[in-house]
């Protein structure tokens, strides 16, 4: 294989994007040959540029049109068309989340782990930045040292009700599975994990509907504790505005700060552990050196994801986000959903069978009734966060 002909499935805000960058000669060695939604009245513009149509991802998978698959559908269906997909033959790249809750996500990893020659690649896009690059660097080459905190106070998702009302998918427990935690959080949630692992444990405050009409969390905050007793806080929110964007890790030789477009490095001169322990004075701290790390300050990049994806596909490139490390957002997303819901510590692995079902619990004592209105168009990419 000299090109790799590729499938969208779900034609929305960002299957849509995907289309563009693709048609656009940004992806090389691919070809944009297919793409598939419900709604057929999406695809008649590219009907029109030369691709194969389908009302129905799987009938695309099917057809011996694309050897790869991007699935950009609403949440659900991520699992039943991933499945679908590599039990076809084909490569898959997944969107975020890889699925909408755990349980689902093990039954597709499940499935993948039968079919270890394709390519299943994750849509985190954000691992490509310079700035998340820099920090782990920072993390994994010891200049941070032990991690003893973290604060990331991300609330700049505004949405209005106008956003909520413009699917029928969007927040509510059926359709989405969620709210800011799986739908806006999911790329900092993995970065979250990227950069530091798992928690050990999880409790977390959720409101659901607090400046929305909707059913589902609009407003997170959640306390983590990790294996080494570093802890954490994770604020999120889709109703604050002009909202903030502010990640702070220290550790015992420093802080890393991460804000208005600044990456801050405050080194300790020495270990603070070993400060506290040999200082002769009560007040005294380290002395510190502060550093400005400069990075690229470039929009999101999912071409260079998507160019990585087909790299892999053609020439065995390692992937910069392989789908098996997706479950790691989507457990984090329901474990702080979950402890908030029944209102207790959660220790992790969370059991996403016990979530599960009480997902399925939400969705069968729902009354909610949504009222979906059609809104002026909007220039999507302005919605990706750094």
């Amino acid at each position: 294989m000299k090109s790799v002909r590729l499938g969208i499935a779900g034609m929305g805000n960002i299957g849509s994007h995907h289309a563009d960058y693709l048609l656009a000669g940004k992806v090389k060695r691919c070809e944009l040959k297919a793409v598939a939604d419900a709604f057929v009245d999406k695809l008649v513009s590219f009907q029109q540029r030369g691709l194969r149509i389908f009302d129905d991802g799987r009938e695309m998978i099917r057809s011996g049109e694309v050897d790869a698959v991007i699935i950009a559908t609403p949440h659900y269906q991520h699992t039943t068309l991933g499945i679908s997909a590599l039990q076809a033959g084909l490569h898959v790249m997944v969107e975020k989340p890889i699925s909408a809750h755990k349980a689902d996500a093990e039954r597709l990893l499940a499935i993948r782990r039968q079919h270890p020659r394709q390519v299943f690649a994750a849509m985190f896009q954000m691992r490509t930045e310079s700035r998340y690059a820099k920090i782990k660097k920072i993390i994994t080459g010891g200049d941070l040292g032990q991690i003893v905190r973290f604060s990331w106070i991300i609330t700049e998702w505004f949405r209005t009700e106008a956003y909520y009302a413009s699917g029928g998918w969007r927040a509510t427990w059926k359709g989405e599975g969620g709210g800011v935690l799986i739908n806006q959080c999911l790329h900092q949630l993995d970065m979250l994990q990227w950069l530091l692992g798992m928690p050990a444990r999880v409790r977390s405050f959720v409101q659901l509907g607090r400046f929305h009409h909707i059913e589902v969390e609009d407003n997170v905050t959640a306390y983590m504790e990790f294996p080494n007793s570093a802890t954490g806080v994770f604020v999120s929110t889709t109703g604050e505005a002009p909202g903030t964007s502010r990640l702070e890790i220290v550790g015992e030789m420093g802080k890393v700060l991460l804000e208005n477009d600044k990456l801050l490095f405050v080194r300790n001169e020495i270990s603070m552990f070993q400060q506290c322990k040999t200082s002769r004075l009560g007040f005294q701290k380290p002395a510190v050196w502060n550093i400005e790390i400069p990075f690229a300050t470039e929009a999101a990049q999912h071409a260079t994801l998507t160019q990585n994806f087909v790299d892999a596909i053609l020439d065995g490139a390692p992937l910069t986000a392989p789908g098996e490390e997706g479950i790691h957002s989507i457990e984090l997303a329901n474990v702080m959903l979950y402890s908030g819901l029944i209102n207790q510590t959660i220790e992790l692995p969370l059991d996403g069978t016990a979530y599960e079902k009480k997902l399925n619990e939400l969705i069968a004592a729902s009354k909610f009734e949504k009222k979906v209105v059609p809104v002026s168009n909007e220039d999507f990419t302005q919605s990706f966060m750094r």
